[in-house]
């Protein structure tokens, strides 16, 4: 396919950050963020939950730290899983260093919001000493009181001021550290603070619209103003809100990086929404390929249409397809090319056959041009 229209955009320049093990900004892939619901203090419970964001696929989860017995609990939650944890304080800076001293990868607080000038010092002293970044989180939910009566309501320039004056505290430190979010839960407030935000500094950016609501609702509003950011190069990490379980945050952020050709991973699936040509049930039979396939990290493509009007086209650009055909049993394609038929009752299973044998073929020639690479360099 030469047709690759994800090569067009062109991404902002930032500052590069670490949160644990992971880079964000610069020309670091763009991440992929949730945030826990459990009480932290139920460390087994809040480890539960970030293990089955991890098979998601995860890249970074936020967990809430508002009491001493959450940032005790924390040095376990960091011990058990295997992606950077950020602790979320509000106002209390004390949390912010307990965090710190627990292992946290990074600290999401708002300096200005935490008291004195010595508080903030003490705050980016715990960051550099145990090797934590720092998240300006700005929302418009709870702007400053000094901005909303300049500004008389939450507006982008509101959301930017309020990120640089917090931004201001810890350059003041002379820590770089950080990466900052302006969210809020209407589109075109969100996408305008970050747009402006993106032209006045180099601060990496972690995009989000806050609040977005339910799974269906929250996926549509988070899909339009996260997806219209990243297609203009703005974005370094991100999360979708949900009013849903973290998993399915995850989820979707990873259907529109994908959407957009940012990042792949796992099967792809290009289906029909079908109608009354279909030659077997297309909705339940991707529903059931998207469960059975969920495991799948390695990215594949996969058509499934119900008949051969855009079947065989859209195979054409599909690792594997499957168009419906007539009597009871429908065409399989691999590379775009009709290959062999299926009988229906058999064709789920099959097609999970083949896309577990064609992830085994991707892997065996990483891993035999690594061997490759890797002989290179010893023989360098």
């Amino acid at each position: 396919m030469s047709y690759r229209p994800y090569q067009m955009i062109t991404r902002r320049k930032s500052r590069q950050i670490r949160v644990g093990k992971v880079l964000v900004g610069g020309d670091a892939p763009i991440t992929v963020q949730t945030m826990t619901n459990t009480p932290t203090e139920d460390a087994a419970a809040t480890i539960a939950q970030i293990r089955k964001s991890e098979v998601a696929g995860v890249d970074i989860v936020r967990v809430s730290c508002p009491t001493p017995e959450s940032t005790a609990a924390l040095a376990e939650i960091v011990r058990e899983v295997n992606v950077p944890i950020v602790a979320d304080i509000h106002f209390h800076y004390r949390r912010a260093i307990e965090a710190a001293k627990a292992g946290a990868a990074c600290l999401r607080i708002n300096p200005g919001n935490i008291g004195s000038a010595e508080r903030v010092k003490e705050v980016v002293k715990a960051a550099r000493d145990y090797g934590c970044s720092i998240r300006i989180g700005v929302n418009a939910g709870s702007l400053e009181k000094h901005l909303l009566e300049k500004y008389g309501e939450p507006n982008p320039e509101a959301l930017v001021e309020s990120a640089l004056w917090h931004a201001d505290h810890l350059l003041q430190n002379d820590f770089t550290e950080f990466k900052i979010s302006v969210k809020a839960s209407d589109v075109f407030l969100a996408a305008a603070a970050y747009q402006q935000l993106a032209e006045v500094c180099d601060h990496p950016l972690h995009i989000g619209i806050t609040e977005a609501g339910g799974k269906r609702t929250g996926t549509v509003k988070s899909a339009v103003g996260l997806g219209s950011l990243l297609w203009a190069g703005i974005g370094d990490t991100m999360r979708v809100s949900l009013s849903a379980e973290p998993e399915e945050e995850v989820h979707v952020g990873w259907e529109i990086l994908k959407s957009l050709g940012i990042r792949h991973r796992g099967v792809k699936i290009i289906s029909c929404p079908s109608c009354a040509r279909q030659g077997f049930d297309v909705i339940r039979t991707v529903a059931t390929l998207e469960d059975r396939l969920a495991h799948i990290e390695t990215p594949v493509t996969l058509s499934i249409i119900g008949c051969v009007v855009n079947g065989p086209g859209e195979a054409l650009m599909t690792d594997i397809g499957l168009t419906g055909g007539g009597a009871g049993r429908h065409m399989i394609y691999a590379a775009g090319k009709t290959d062999h038929t299926i009988d229906e009752a058999a064709m789920v299973d099959h097609v999970v056959s083949l896309v577990e044998k064609k992830v085994g073929e991707i892997q065996a020639t990483e891993a035999a041009e690594k061997a490759a690479r890797d002989a290179l360099t010893v023989d360098a």
